[in-house]
């Protein structure tokens, strides 16, 4: 079994995900009639158009092709659906005490800008259309309904050495390796154009070459792998994770000799020098890369008293649970709460009228 990917709790994309998601969590509280600017409810709180269209923007932004009018309207309801959602735990944080704090609203704002200058954090706050009050609000609502979740959810899971034993019993055979595992994380960087890549992107060949040779200068210097990754590799999908690639079967590794003799002689903790990247279909150079081995997983059984077997299996355990659980404390909180959805009643009237 994999060990788990490196943390991305310091990453700012996934921060900026998060606060995405706490958008969701904004509702204005006034007490005017429900006019037409108000989509829903939640126990009398407003849900108003104007918030759901704050995140239907955010969500679209980096959108080739303009949604459909039926599109678009699904978007909206999904994220309306969520704000109520949202909604219910906010009201749910204040009747138990678990608003989060000042105190722990700024703890979180400095470890999620560690990683980053004043201009780089700015600067992405600004390509979400996000002010700094804004994302210290809706950080202060993600951090509520963790907190909310934490407590009536997650601290009651309890996950026992004979649930781990049976499951270990039950998929034998996903222990079994049939040939060694690397576990990678690598900083790339191309000439090639692409729009989701900001930070320093690489134009052309040269500036390529000179990016990785600063990204390379960087790391022989003494920072941290993971931390670079997120400030300047090009492959958005593990840039966020710290350049983590998870692991790589070695037959895989085999398929680039030059890397895989370059990778083959690490050590856990160590990086390669500056590696040529080619295009498999046109085998031309598509870039640079430079690759740090995490572990290195023999083939073979691998036995339940091996704590790595344990730990993966609790985590795996922990998590099915979790995900099970907040689904039904979702469901049980939403039918206790009074919800009025005057969007999806638009919709269907709207329906009626079609011919």
């Amino acid at each position: 079994m994999q060990p788990e990917r490196a943390s991305n709790s310091r990453r700012l994309t996934a921060a900026l995900c998060i606060i995405v998601a706490g958008l969701m969590a904004g509702v204005a509280c006034s007490n005017k009639q429900v006019g037409s600017d108000v989509m829903a409810t939640v126990n009398g709180r407003k849900i108003t158009r104007t918030e759901v269209q704050k995140f239907y923007d955010n969500q679209i932004a980096d959108s080739p092709q303009k949604p459909s009018a039926e599109q678009a309207d699904s978007l909206r309801l999904n994220i309306l659906n969520q704000l109520i959602n949202n909604e219910i735990l906010m009201q749910r944080a204040e009747k138990l005490g678990l608003l989060a704090t000042d105190e722990e609203v700024t703890a979180k704002l400095t470890e999620i800008k560690a990683p980053f200058t004043q201009q780089q954090f700015d600067e992405r706050l600004k390509e979400r259309a996000i002010t700094l009050d804004d994302f210290k609000r809706d950080l202060r609502r993600s951090l509520t309904i963790d907190k909310v979740l934490n407590k009536e959810v997650t601290s009651k899971i309890d996950i026992t050495d004979n649930d781990i034993t049976s499951y270990y019993n039950d998929h034998k055979a996903e222990f079994n390796l049939i040939e060694p595992q690397y576990h990678l994380a690598q900083i790339l960087v191309t000439a090639q154009p692409n729009p989701q890549v900001r930070n320093m992107k690489a134009q052309n060949e040269a500036e390529a070459r000179k990016k990785i040779q600063m990204v390379s200068n960087r790391l022989d210097s003494g920072e941290d792998f993971a931390t670079v990754a997120m400030n300047y590799s090009e492959q958005p999908e593990t840039a966020q994770n710290g350049g983590d690639l998870g692991f790589v079967p070695e037959s895989s590794l085999k398929q680039d000799k030059a890397a895989y003799e370059a990778i083959s002689k690490l050590k856990p903790g160590q990086y390669t020098g500056i590696l040529l990247v080619g295009d498999p279909n046109s085998h031309q150079a598509f870039g640079y890369r430079i690759v740090k081995l995490l572990s290195k997983e023999a083939a073979g059984q691998r036995e339940l008293k091996d704590p790595r077997v344990q730990q993966a299996i609790r985590e795996q355990l922990r998590d099915r649970r979790e995900q099970l659980l907040k689904a039904a404390y979702y469901e049980t909180t939403r039918d206790q709460a009074r919800v009025e959805n005057y969007f999806a009643e638009d919709l269907l009237k709207q329906a009626g009228t079609t011919k």
